[in-house]
């Protein structure tokens, strides 16, 4: 019972301990309470007194009000006594007061209007009614996307006999539509703002898009999943059909699909160039300063990976556009690891029966017109086609398709062949000879506009040759000397697909099946370099392309020489283990049973030089990666199969050729490798591999990227030692030996087939010719001569000017004076323009002016020079001629309808979409406008630096990039064959007709005063 009692009493003292603390707590809530009453008490108390004594003086100026109006009632009745004359007196001085406040307050606005704060904001307001307009055509472009794909192929995948999946057409869009509705929603509200303008506060709605960006964040991870399963998709031919159904809606204005899925990518680095330009006119003190500053670094941190997934996927699209153009289809496109490298025009010369070209000349205008052909090169294949008016292209019949797993290349002509047609063709043709299995073979010439971009197209086959041939050897070498396979190779070797403090990659894999780096240390990429393992084409485009923005040639060239002195260092140990993972156990076993593949199948040397000399002298490289696994057949090769000018290519079993044969067929005649041959020495083996490595970068570098060495002497004399160093070398093979000897004499030499006219020879031929007038210069003289100054200027930029946006800079002018010289020239050629017209005083000869010009314009239209078209188009566009109504309204209504047309052609509306499809349907030559290069540089440059937090190169913007030179360059090295005639170029290139925009204006306004208010 005491127990009991005694937990019921400690129960009991638990509860009222609880019941005291809850009421401690209600008391001090309650004190709490308290206090704030008291404090809200004594704020109103002193509210009260503020207003009593807000009351009092009140008062008391009611009161002085009073007493002085009051005292004004005697003035007021003296004032209607006043003399009349004294009245008007008063009058008078009131309207002088009047007038002189007037004149103090405009001269007030003028100032005010002149100063650089009224400057800054009409730049601010136009940034902002500009974005109003871009978002405008934005909401449109995602109307389209929804409500002309979307939805449409939702009720197609509901239908019977679906061409598409809900699944594939919710990974095409996903959330597409949701970033369509929010989007309509920031466009309302920036009408909104523009309706209440001048005020244009703009915070707010950006503070509105930032929340919803985990939208486009999924509409990024998602995008090259879209585009690969759109691919695959399109293999479909039912829904290829509904698609072009689809995309043939003239709202679509002649795009894909894919280019409608890319537009949101390039959407949030609009945004952030258009804060930057919106900070740049806003004052530090401005209300908005903070929240346009916060929204434009969140949106960078998006626009960081969104610029990694437009990188990744540029190949996707860029396949899928050349698809679309192509008529008839081709299936290989829609392989998504197919790899685009170049395309051009090449000639392709007729019949090739026997061996012998037919007897046609190269200047034969027939030639240029039927034998003209558009050639795409890809990883895998080699596509030539012809094109229609129209600017669509057809596939050949027969030969528009090589795999060039089935091609030997030959680069220069037999010189035993009876038509000597290195002589006929000036050195320019190369061959393909394409040995399919099921059908005979047979043999493609191609002509190239000139040498240089004959070695342009030969130093990118070589080396799409070398990667094919390499994979395919590394895959039989593992089988015959490991029992790894490469896959298992390249996965047991985390550094090529793992993630590290380093490196990081992307989930899209390179032509080598390798993952692409997205970033990296400069030590990582120089690695990847000269891995012997592999070398994909993009990657060391790219790398050439960009190495200056994160390292020197120097250290370039440093590495490539130590890769050859110590060839070892280049493959991991891991890798160099797998590679050679051989056991004397299992080698002892196979020499017993004598059946074994493994008992010969070793790497030997090429075939000797006695036998060689009895083989055509032809330089060919052989794409066969079919070799028997048979013991008896010949032993893998690690060189060429013949003298060939490209320094690694790695050729597959093959015999030595008969006396009699010019090609190097696959057969068992070589039989198996002596001993004595360095077969089995793997050291041999990585040491020729090295060799060829470094040619092949060497050979890479020197043929498309000549301006490093002729800009760097210490450079071109480092790289000629190095070569020099490699001759020396006792155990060099024949066609190393070649291959080096043809880097040397390209390097050595100077450059005699450059043969191209510049500006600065030009001016000099003119300087001594008389001046002739532009009405006796004909409308096509006018249009061809321009044409070739264009060119002329466009190709004369080096491609490291596009790189660091050095045009934007204070010292623009150093940095890169052939963009400004470019930039000038534009600028020149468009006063000239409008000079010309208010040269004249009557209105019939100015009307006159403006159709030739325009005729002139369309000219250059079909001669592909959109840089004159807008030259022109935008001299016409001017203050000082567009205001002369008079003289517009004597203008014919076909001239103005062509002008229209070719204003829309060069719009840059929507990123000069206009433009870019022209472009894209033209064969070259062509001169584009370098201004919306530069503008796709200036996206790229703003959305993401150069190098990561940690260090590292960004690699995908490298990428993205390349690709834009890439394309400049294209159109760079094909050259017009225009004649230049000096008496039209001494008029285009004479400074002393065009007159400033200021005496433009005045004159303008001498012919046509303005019409009183």
């Amino acid at each position: 019972k005491e127990t009991h009692y005694f937990l019921k009493s400690y129960s009991d003292c638990l509860y009222i301990s609880i019941e005291r603390e809850v009421l401690m707590q209600k008391y001090i809530h309650l004190v709490q309470i308290v206090e704030t009453e008291k404090i809200a008490a004594n704020q109103l108390r002193h509210q009260l007194e503020d207003q009593d004594t807000e009351i009092e003086r009140l008062k008391s100026e009611i009161i002085a009000l009073n007493k002085t109006k009051e005292r004004m009632r005697p003035y007021q009745s003296n004032q209607e006594d006043e003399d009349p004359d004294i009245k008007k007196i008063k009058k008078v001085q009131s309207f002088m007061r009047g007038w002189l406040c007037r004149r103090k307050w405009k001269t007030i606005v003028q100032d005010y209007i002149c100063s650089p704060h009224a400057e800054s904001m009409r730049k601010r307001n136009q940034i902002v009614f500009t974005m109003v307009e871009a978002e405008s055509e934005y909401v449109h472009q995602l109307y389209i996307l929804v409500n002309g794909f979307l939805r449409p192929l939702r009720m197609a995948a509901s239908s019977k006999k679906p061409p598409i999946s809900h699944d594939d057409v919710s990974s095409i869009f996903l959330n597409s539509e949701t970033i369509m509705f929010l989007h309509e929603i920031f466009h309302q509200g920036l009408k909104a703002r523009i309706a209440n303008w001048p005020t244009l506060i703009l915070a707010d709605l950006f503070d509105i898009l930032l929340p919803m960006l985990n939208i486009y964040q999924e509409f990024v991870r998602n995008h090259q999943y879209s585009l690969q399963v759109l691919a695959n998709c399109k293999q479909n031919r039912d829904f290829d059909k509904l698609l072009k159904q689809y995309e043939a809606n003239p709202a679509c204005e002649g795009r894909m699909l894919e280019t409608f899925l890319t537009y949101p990518m390039f959407q949030i680095p609009r945004y952030i160039i258009t804060l930057h330009e919106l900070l740049a006119h806003t004052p530090h003190e401005h209300v908005e300063r903070k929240s346009l500053e916060f929204a434009k670094s969140k949106l960078e941190e998006l626009s960081r990976v969104m610029h990694d997934e437009v990188s990744d996927t540029e190949n996707i699209r860029k396949n899928l556009a050349i698809e679309r153009m192509i008529v008839e289809g081709c299936d290989i496109l829609l392989d998504t690891s197919q790899t685009f490298i170049r395309q051009g025009s090449l000639i392709q010369v007729p019949s090739v029966e026997r061996g012998k070209l037919s007897k046609v000349r190269l200047g034969s205008l027939s030639l240029k017109k039927e034998g003209e052909r558009q050639c795409f090169l890809f990883t895998k294949h080699f596509l030539i086609c012809t094109r229609s008016s129209g600017g669509k292209l057809h596939l050949l019949k027969t030969g528009g398709v090589l795999s060039l797993i089935q091609c030997t290349l030959i680069e220069e002509p037999d010189a035993s062949d009876d038509d000597c047609s290195g002589h006929m063709f000036g050195h320019l043709d190369f061959k393909i000879v394409v040995e399919p299995p099921d059908a005979a073979p047979f043999t493609v010439v191609l002509l190239a506009p000139s040498r240089q971009e004959k070695a342009a197209w030969m130093s990118d086959i070589s080396q799409c040759v070398d990667n094919i041939r390499c994979n395919g050897l590394m895959t039989i070498v593992f089988e015959e000397n490991s029992k790894v396979t490469v896959p298992h190779m390249i996965k047991s070797d985390a550094r090529l697909h793992k993630d590290d403090i380093d490196i990081c990659f992307s989930k899209t894999l390179n032509s080598c099946k390798v993952p692409q780096i997205r970033y990296a240390s400069v030590e990582r990429l120089l690695e990847r370099l000269t891995d012997l393992r592999f070398l994909s084409i993009d990657f060391l485009n790219t790398f050439l392309h960009t190495y200056r923005i994160f390292t020197t040639a120097t250290v370039v060239l440093s590495k490539l020489s130590d890769i050859y002195k110590r060839p070892f260092t280049s493959i991991p140990v891991r890798s160099l283990e797998l590679f050679f993972a051989t056991s004397q156990n299992n080698r002892g076993e196979h020499l017993v049973d004598g059946k074994s593949p493994r008992l010969c199948r070793k790497f030997s040397s090429p075939p000797p030089l006695a036998v060689s000399r009895t083989s055509s002298p032809v330089r060919a490289r052989k794409l066969s990666l079919t070799s028997p696994l048979n013991s008896r057949m010949g032993a893998l090769d690690l060189t060429t199969s013949s003298s060939s000018s490209s320094p690694t290519t790695i050729h597959s079993p093959a015999a030595s050729p008969p006396p009699h044969s010019g090609k190097i067929p696959l057969g068992p005649s070589r039989g198996l490798c002596p001993p004595e041959q360095k077969t089995c020495d793997k050291e041999f083996i990585i040491r020729r591999t090295a060799t060829n490595r470094v040619l092949n970068v060497l050979r890479h570098w020197v043929s498309k990227h000549a301006q490093d060495f002729e800009l760097n002497n210490e450079l071109k004399m480092n790289v000629l030692n190095l070569l020099e160093e490699v001759l020396r070398d006792p155990d060099l093979l024949p066609q190393e030996r070649k291959a080096t000897a043809n880097i040397l004499r390209a390097l050595s030499q100077e450059d005699q087939d450059d043969i191209h006219l510049k500006l600065e020879d030009i001016i000099q031929m003119t300087d001594c010719l008389k001046a002739e007038c532009f009405e006796t210069l004909s409308a096509m003289e006018l249009a061809e001569q321009i044409t070739l100054l264009d060119h002329i200027v466009f190709r004369s930029i080096p491609y490291e000017e596009f790189l660091g946006q050095g045009w934007m800079k204070l010292d623009k002018n150093e940095r890169t004076p052939y963009v400004m010289k470019t930039s000038q020239h534009f600028n020149d050629m468009s006063n000239l323009v409008a000079s010309q017209i208010m040269n004249y005083a009557d209105v019939s000869s100015r009307a006159n002016a403006i159709e030739k010009w325009v005729a002139v314009a369309d000219i250059c239209r079909c001669l592909h020079n959109y840089n004159g078209v807008l030259e022109i188009t935008s001299a016409l566009n001017r203050s000082a001629i567009y205001r002369l109504k008079k003289t517009w309204a004597k203008v014919s209504k076909q001239t103005k309808a062509l002008m229209d047309k070719l204003q829309k052609t060069v719009s840059s509306e929507g990123r000069f979409k206009n433009l870019r499809e022209t472009l894209k349907n033209c064969n070259p030559p062509a001169v584009p406008y370098l201004g919306m290069y530069l503008t796709d540089l200036a996206f790229i440059e703003e959305g993401t630096p150069n190098f990561t937090e940690e260090g590292l190169v960004n690699f995908s913007k490298m990428r993205m990039i390349s690709h834009i030179i890439r394309e400049i360059r294209q159109f760079q090295q094909t050259s017009y064959r225009i004649d230049h005639q000096p008496k039209v170029t001494q008029y285009l290139l004479d400074k002393t007709l065009i007159i400033d925009e200021d005496t433009l204006y005045e004159l303008s306004l001498k012919i046509e005063p303005r019409l009183p208010a």
